[in-house]
């Protein structure tokens, strides 16, 4: 059985803050009459953008979250590319297994309260390590 998008959201944020990473959604989605969509595109929702963020110590994380077999739209391929010419790490992540491995990557699996250096170069497809240890 394939798992829908929300489910594996609903999943990540509730791994991540169990481990005590702040995290949380832009509810970009959803059915929406036209004055209503009017009124968030004034207040500054646009097209594209990540379903999460996170954020760590001086490091923030945008996270899309596909099912298995999901591909990105072009509004959130160019949201993607902006992101990472602004210096930010992206991912696309299918499932809570990517979050565990990316709490694992950084040290955090066990909130053991590590720094953060996310302007440090990447270290085997790692987006952020901690200061002064290579993984």
């Amino acid at each position: 059985m394939k798992f829908r998008e929300h489910q594996i959201q609903v999943g990540i944020v509730k791994y991540l803050r169990a481990n005590g990473i702040l995290v949380f959604a832009i509810p970009n989605g959803g059915q929406r009459s036209a004055k209503t969509g009017a009124f968030l595109k004034e207040e500054g929702v646009m097209a594209g953008v990540a379903d999460l963020i996170i954020l760590l110590p001086e490091c923030a994380i945008f996270v899309e979250v596909k099912n298995t077999n999901g591909t990105q739209q072009r509004t959130q391929t160019a949201f993607q590319k902006r992101v990472e010419e602004l210096g930010f790490k992206y991912y696309v992540w299918r499932s809570v297994d990517d979050a565990v491995d990316f709490l694992r990557k950084i040290g955090m699996l066990t909130k053991t309260g590590s720094k953060y250096d996310c302007n440090q170069p990447d270290i085997d497809e790692l987006e952020c390590y901690i200061k002064g240890e290579q993984l």
